[in-house]
């Protein structure tokens, strides 16, 4: 069964960092394209940063520079490393895959046909 199972959300104040993490199941992993995406309450979901099958890294620019999307293919798992978190950062998280090479439009939701069930980041001020 494919499956996507995200951990290390919580509540941090502003300033602060976190970890997510990203466990993949029941698919080749290294041979899927992966992605972080987030959706605010009120808010359309929107892609934070991605790896492309090349290696190539995408990131969104309201995260760019304080983010780092990592993965470990012993481990079959994705991560997000966020720091200098505030408040615009709170929303559900979410790991997204697909067994495509995805280059354009990496950051669209629609690229992707596996999705995580989210973990919650919350930012307070």
């Amino acid at each position: 069964q494919v499956q996507l199972v995200e951990s290390g959300g919580g509540s941090v104040e502003t300033g602060g960092s976190l970890r997510l993490s990203c466990a993949a199941f029941g698919y080749a992993y290294s041979a899927y394209s992966m992605a972080w995406f987030r959706q605010a309450p009120g808010k359309e979901r929107e892609g934070v940063a991605a790896f492309a099958l090349d290696g190539r890294t995408t990131y969104a620019e309201s995260v760019k520079g304080r983010s780092t999307i990592s993965q470990d293919y012993a481990k079959n798992t994705l991560y997000l490393q966020m720091n200098s978190l505030g408040p615009e950062d709170t929303a559900v998280y979410y790991c997204a895959a697909s067994p495509t090479n995805v280059r354009v439009g990496i950051l669209a939701a629609s690229r992707y046909s596996i999705w995580g069930q989210g973990t919650q980041v919350t930012v307070s001020s």
